[in-house]
């Protein structure tokens, strides 16, 4: 009777693990994310400029700014920014809405990342039209690893 329950247990135990574990986003679900934001349109290159580090030393906390040439009048607007990455756990990093009152299309925060990697920010428009920029990351030092080797 014992063995059976030891049995179980260690089964019980290995089925939490898998559903535990935290996936890992990948380049193609990173892309699939980015269509999703757009409606499936292929964003174009320009008008938006990812501010970060290159080489990044620790990426437990990691300031990045996105800034998107607009001149944010009722005619011509950023409405959505997002960042997209290929590594961490979630391809979202943040998604912001913005209006033509915002005054200026750019934002800022600070974001983990989990190893070196792509990391993508994408600007929808008022006229719909979308507009990206992608950086190669190295970072030495990995954040949200939670137990899993990238």
């Amino acid at each position: 009777m014992t063995q059976r329950r030891q049995m179980l247990a260690a089964g019980l135990g290995l089925a939490l693990t898998a559903v535990v574990r935290p996936a890992a986003a990948t380049p193609e679900k990173m892309a699939a994310a980015i269509a999703a934001f757009t409606g499936n349109k292929l964003p174009k290159a320009g008008r938006v400029q990812l501010e970060i580090a290159k080489i990044i030393d620790n990426g437990n906390t990691v300031p990045v700014t996105v800034i998107v040439d607009s001149p944010m009048t009722a005619g011509d607007h950023v409405t959505d920014i997002a960042i997209f990455n290929e590594k961490n756990p979630e391809t979202d990093v943040i998604r912001c809405t913005l209006g033509p009152r915002a005054g200026k299309a750019q934002v800022s925060t600070r974001i983990r990342l989990a190893t070196s990697q792509k990391l993508t920010a994408v600007a929808r428009m008022n006229d719909g039209s979308c507009w990206q920029q992608t950086v190669d990351l190295i970072v030495a030092l990995a954040a949200c690893l939670e137990g899993e080797a990238l």
